[in-house]
């Protein structure tokens, strides 16, 4: 039995209360909750939004869709056809979820009154998100880790599993491909920006700084939170607030979650080219860079466990960087209705903006004051993340009046 026939059994005997107004932004916070906090995770939203968006669109095709866009009758309803989408994507890898998503589908298209289009919708949703979800299955993000750590024979390296080393060679959802906006290497070593920025990461990133403020402190623990949940709830809150429609919702957050995980394919493929010194490594080894003005610490430490890929550059940075490229192009304004919200990593603390350039910038502030990155390295993440956020909007999801410019 199709998961859509099994819905409609369900929905017979189903006398919960409907969903909230947008179906759009209550998949995407119930799947934030229910993927993995990764790049793998976005991946996943990406491939729900995705399939959201190409079904609602192709009720009302006022954009050029994704991927797939299906013949429907235009009292196909929107609302049944982007739940089914979202909910397909999600058992599809979480199929021990199976019985709670259905619950919640079931519970979503509960209130729709005409039987043909419920009916009608659920068949599109679900056939696009099939469709989605097979382009996507051999895309590469679930290639084996064959990370090497440079050695020589019989020394002992760490062994800890690397994030995200299969990603360089990831298909990009929009990218033509993960190196299309490689930055330039990294700064010499032996150069005055390197001292100063290695010398500032060291006094204000380490875990027991004394020049790191109270409040820089906070910072760089909220933004240890990393992931969908990190960023999600900001484009969700812009939705609601800008009261946008089913289509216009399911636009802006496919552009938004596609855009993340191809930042996410871009950092990663930067990241693992490069392969650039985490400050924990070039600060315990400060004697054997070359620059008489870096001195070495062997017992320092950043504020949190450093994360298990290379430095260069912040993907921190990139991800915000993509984001607020995405709301920028779309809103057309770095304002933004006030955005609120708070972090598991930094509990009874909230943090609000109205402006895209101050949380972006405060992304980056916190990656140093963690003692992740280096100055140098925020700012190549960010304008890497910028150029693919940009490079997503205009080529991707284009009114329908609009030529493709890929």
């Amino acid at each position: 039995m199709s998961l859509c026939r099994a819905l409609l059994a369900l929905v017979a005997i189903c006398t919960v209360a409907p969903a909230s107004a947008n179906v759009i932004t209550d998949w995407d916070a119930a799947a934030v909750e229910l993927v993995p906090p990764s790049n793998m995770g976005q991946r996943e939203l990406a491939i729900m939004h995705a399939a959201m968006f190409d079904a609602v669109n192709s009720i009302e095709p006022r954009y050029r869709p994704y991927l797939v866009q299906l013949k429907a009758p235009p009292p196909t309803s929107r609302e049944a056809a982007a739940a089914m989408a979202a909910a397909t994507v999600l058992i599809a890898f979480h199929p021990d979820k199976s019985a709670e998503i259905k619950a919640r589908l079931a519970n979503d298209v509960a209130a729709i009154a005409d039987a043909a289009a419920k009916s009608d919708g659920l068949k599109l949703g679900e056939t696009i998100a099939n469709r989605v979800l097979q382009a996507r299955a051999e895309d590469g993000a679930n290639a084996p880790d064959a990370y090497r750590p440079k050695t020589m024979p019989g020394a002992y390296v760490p062994t800890a599993n690397m994030l995200g080393s299969a990603w360089p060679n990831m298909v990009p959802f929009a990218l033509q491909k993960p190196s299309q906006f490689r930055p330039p290497p990294p700064i010499a070593l032996t150069s005055e920006e390197w001292a100063a920025d290695y010398n500032e990461i060291k006094a204000y990133g380490s875990r027991t700084s004394t020049q790191r403020s109270a409040q820089q402190s906070e910072t760089a623990r909220f933004w240890l939170r990393v992931g969908p949940p990190a960023y999600h709830p900001f484009a969700r809150q812009i939705v609601t607030a800008k009261e946008m429609n089913v289509v216009d919702s399911a636009r802006f957050m496919a552009l938004f979650a596609v855009a993340l995980t191809d930042a996410y394919v871009a950092v990663f493929d930067a990241k693992y080219h490069y392969e650039f010194w985490r400050p924990i490594t070039a600060i315990r080894n400060g004697e054997i860079d070359g620059n008489p003005a870096t001195e070495p610490d062997p017992t320092w430490q950043p504020i949190d466990n450093t994360p298990m890929h290379p430095e260069y550059p912040c993907a921190h940075c990139v991800e915000s960087g993509a984001g607020v490229a995405v709301i920028e192009y779309l809103l057309g304004s770095t304002k933004i209705p006030e955005v609120a919200y708070t972090s598991p990593t930094a509990p009874g603390v909230t943090h609000r903006w109205t402006d895209l350039g101050a949380f972006a910038g405060e992304v980056v502030q916190a990656r140093i004051w963690a003692g992740f990155h280096y100055r140098f390295s925020t700012r190549a993440g960010s304008e890497l993340g910028r150029n693919v956020g940009r490079y997503v909007c205009e080529t991707i999801m284009r009114p329908a009046d609009v030529a493709e410019s890929r």
